[in-house]
């Protein structure tokens, strides 16, 4: 299963050499930081303004680097290895197109609060600002989207601005930092000092919580009779997800977990509601909107998750914990604000609580909503169901694969219908939605987790997107396996204008794509085609049993709809259910 990549000399064997004081160049100096900074992979794609860093990179096998056929690729790869690893993931690209062909890639990131050093090049310093080739102003086209982005002038500030980056990157509420070097810094010469320590006076994040805050949660976990705790992305980056358990056991509190945080709660433990939001489940939704009590965990109230913001949760005291205080009371008024990591709040709050004696009868009928409103459809044994396929994935996997997904449908389903039990074994678009982004994220993954199955579940049209990049998995024995759930249609959209636009269907008929299976093979990569069950069956179990990558196409029925789905401008217990 594992990727036939060598591996790459450990920090500790090396770090002696790459501390060494030394005269060296400002693209040796990027090397040396990033090692120092315990990169093992780097994304990326050259060109003219990076040829120097790519010079440096000749023969380099400290840490390895995967040649995109895309920077989007780069950027999308790059971030699904922080987020299956929790390690700060790298990209580099070239100056004016190569930059700005990160710009989706960084905004995706950025909304999911993942954390990404990207690295592109410049025109030399002379030219900045003259409308040179291939110049743009990559750190202001990022700045709304970037935690931080820094233009290095001058080389002899590089080793600081790389330690700075990756800080910033991983602290606080984490997301992408930008680092931007003219052609003519990363030539320069200078000596080689590394810098250990940081210090930045603006950049305090808050991660202990405020105690008298954390005392008043704990008394309204115990007067309260219809307690709900909604917890999000944030409990996966902060490897929460023990405490998140610990404090679920302790005080019997039913639980939904958002779209980003699924697998940081099991979804085995009988006090797991689903998820909840647009195309989350009955009972979750219905629960929010009778609590008296919503505990919310690194999760920011996003509008698919709230629904129509006035009618969210109207019985409710709210609790919000997170770590960026800029969150808190965004969305939705805050009765119990708490700032802090999500790990530590869980931890000090953990011996301040008890069992929440007033909600047994709660506990009672969320058992019973979850045990008669469990996700259903319509199977079929002459059309294959896209349901029933993530059902297969599930079950043959045992729910133990890091599975991503593209932004659609299928994204959905596999939200639904497979059971996530560990963190960071989900890795989706969730903020920003973007297709293109789960197959090249599925690379990533797999070079953080070599030893791990990789699923890739995309759609038809968010597959186009990103194909290119079937190369490097032929290339490098990356055992990433891909399945395309193909509806020949833009799935979302096609329903959307079903349901909402009176069967209006404008601009959504993917029917002449690619054939899937004759693609993958172009590029050196086994595809597979299923249309019924027992072809399904078989060909997911050939790929399982592949040691490389494997592309599966499942031809899906055209017109399946998600239900779940809470109509654009409802409350979220206002749901549209489908057919029984």
């Amino acid at each position: 299963m594992s990727a036939q990549i060598p591996e790459v000399r450990s920090t500790e064997q090396l770090r002696e050499k790459w501390m060494k004081p030394e005269v060296i160049s400002g693209s040796e100096i990027l090397l040396r930081s990033l090692l120092l900074e315990g990169v093992e992979c780097v994304f990326g794609y050259p060109g003219g303004a990076v040829l120097y860093i790519y010079d440096a990179l000749y023969g380099f096998t400290d840490f390895h680097h995967l040649l995109t056929r895309h920077e989007q690729g780069a950027i999308h790869a790059a971030d699904g290895y922080a987020r299956a690893s929790g390690k700060v993931g790298v990209c580099i690209a070239t100056s004016g197109p190569g930059a700005t062909n990160t710009v989706t890639g960084i905004a995706t990131a950025y909304m999911d609060s993942v954390p990404l050093v990207v690295i592109t090049g410049n025109v030399v310093s002379s030219l900045i600002g003259t409308d040179a080739f291939q110049e743009a102003d990559i750190t202001g086209i990022t700045m709304p989207i970037t935690k931080h982005s820094y233009l290095v002038r001058n080389v002899e500030d590089l080793p600081r601005v790389i330690h700075e980056a990756f800080h910033i990157a991983n602290t606080g509420r984490k997301g992408p930092v930008l680092i931007d070097i003219p052609k003519d810094v990363s030539a320069a010469k200078t000596l080689f000092e590394p810098v250990q320590n940081v210090h930045l006076r603006g950049y305090q994040p808050t991660v202990k919580p405020n105690r008298l805050q954390l005392d008043k949660l704990a008394a309204a976990i115990q007067e309260s009779e219809r307690p709900v705790i909604l917890a999000g992305g944030g409990v996966v980056y902060a490897g929460a997800h023990e405490a998140l358990l610990e404090f679920v056991n302790i005080t019997q509190i039913p639980i939904t977990t958002t779209l980003l945080g699924l697998g940081g709660f099991p979804s085995g433990h009988e006090l797991w509601m689903g998820m909840p939001g647009m195309h989350g489940t009955l009972t979750a939704n219905r629960s929010i909107q009778e609590a008296d009590l919503l505990i919310s965990l690194g999760a920011r109230f996003d509008d698919r998750v709230t629904g129509k913001l006035d009618g969210f949760a109207p019985h409710a005291k709210i609790a919000h914990i997170d770590i960026d205080p800029a969150e808190i009371g965004k969305n939705v008024n805050t009765d119990i604000p708490i700032v802090g990591d999500v790990k530590h709040v869980l931890e000090l709050l953990i011996p301040l609580v008890a069992r929440a004696g007033k909600a047994d009868a709660w506990r009672e009928k969320i058992a019973k909503s979850s045990q008669e409103n469990p996700f259903k459809y319509k199977d079929s044994d002459t059309v294959l169901k896209p349901q029933w396929v993530i059902e297969l994935l599930n079950e043959t996997t045992e729910g133990q694969a890091i599975v991503t997904t593209d932004v659609g449908q299928h994204q959905m389903w596999a939200a639904q219908y497979y059971k996530f039990n560990q963190p960071r074994s989900w890795i989706t678009s969730g903020g920003l939605g973007t297709m293109g982004f789960g197959f090249p994220s599925a690379i990533g993954a797999q070079m953080a987790a070599p030893d791990r199955l990789v699923i890739s579940i995309n759609g038809d049209g968010g597959m186009q997107m990103c194909a290119q990049e079937l190369a490097i998995c032929a290339i490098n024995n990356i055992p990433v396996k891909v399945v395309v759930i193909n509806n020949q249609v833009l799935g979302m959209v096609r329903q959307w204008q079903e349901l909402i636009y009176e069967n209006r269907y404008s601009f959504i008929d993917l029917a002449g794509s690619p054939d899937f299976v004759k693609l993958a093979e172009a590029y050196g990569v086994k595809g597979l085609r299923a249309t019924n069950k027992e072809e399904a069956r078989q060909a997911w179990q050939e790929a399982l049993d592949t040691p490389g990558p494997v592309l599966v196409e499942f031809v899906v029925e055209r017109g399946e709809n998600v239900y779940p789905m809470v109509p654009q401008g409802s409350t979220i217990d206002q749901m549209l259910l489908g057919e029984d």
